[in-house]
């Protein structure tokens, strides 16, 4: 993807390619992260498009995601939903990391419901615990955004004063309030990978004001903020990453505490799509 220009082209091709596959037009796209793919079992699938099929999109290297585009329903509403994402320690750019996001907005979906697995910093939360994301910070080192722009892709120069809707993440809070489930909000930070951090790393993040860390998410809110979608983040603490107290870091656990968690985060968003308006 040299230009601006053929980012808007090589999306359009790419979802035409998907259409092939299903004349459904979601209303929703799903970002399903490490562990999480469960949620996949909730969507009545019409159709499923594996990433090696669309040209433009990488291939997931990362253990438990899938790698497949998923078009269906799920809670009566048309989605699409991306089982497994990509990031920038696979050796991929910020442009091909959130391109699928851009293909996700070609085939219709105006609402981007964002989901990974990341390190808790705030003491008071526990792994397992579900965080609705009020804010974050990118700390990648670039931007998914940076070359020449093309208006028919979003503006030069997006607003991100609210990157997660405030509707959104109302009707978020009130939905596990009636689930019974524990919803925390909070700062996402973003940081390359794909080593975790250092103490004083925890430290630095935690007085930044970032109360949980990932190797995610951000890229792909900023472009879905680009192209004007409703954006909603919810993370799975799945390790507690307290300086004076940090254990060893093991990907099997991490993984298993998301798995454990993700059938609240499946009633969540289930519940959310069912309510969106």
């Amino acid at each position: 993807m040299t230009t601006t220009t053929s980012v808007f082209d090589r999306v359009h091709a790419a979802a035409e390619v998907v259409r092939r596959s299903s004349t459904m037009t979601p209303d929703v796209g799903l970002i399903l992260g490490t562990g999480l793919g469960g949620l996949a079992r909730e969507i009545a699938i019409e159709a499923t498009v594996p990433y090696a099929d669309i040209p433009g999109f990488p291939l997931s290297t990362v253990e438990s995601h899938a790698g497949r585009l998923l078009l269906g329903r799920l809670g009566g509403r048309p989605v699409v939903a991306m089982e497994g994402r990509f990031h920038r320690y696979e050796g991929y750019d910020l442009r091909q990391v959130t391109f699928p996001v851009r293909v996700l907005h070609a085939l219709g979906a105006r609402t981007l419901i964002v989901s990974n697995a990341c390190g808790g910093m705030n003491p008071l939360w526990a792994p397992g615990e579900l965080v609705l994301l009020s804010d974050h910070i990118n700390l990648l080192g670039d931007n998914p955004l940076v070359g020449p722009n093309d208006d028919r892709l979003g503006p030069r120069f997006p607003d991100m004063s609210a990157p997660y809707d405030p509707e959104l993440r109302a009707l978020a809070r009130a939905a596990a309030l009636e689930l019974g489930i524990v919803l925390r909000e909070g700062v996402y930070v973003a940081v390359p990978g794909p080593n975790l951090e250092t103490r004083a790393e925890y430290r630095m993040l935690r007085t930044l004001g970032a109360d949980v860390v990932g190797m995610s998410t951000v890229p792909e809110v900023i472009v879905a903020n680009h192209q004007g979608m409703r954006t909603l983040g919810i993370s799975i603490i799945t390790d507690q990453c307290l300086p004076d107290a940090l254990e060893p870091a093991d990907i099997g656990r991490i993984i298993a505490t998301a798995g454990r968690a993700e059938p609240a985060l499946t009633r969540l968003v289930t519940t959310l799509t069912e309510r969106l308006s």
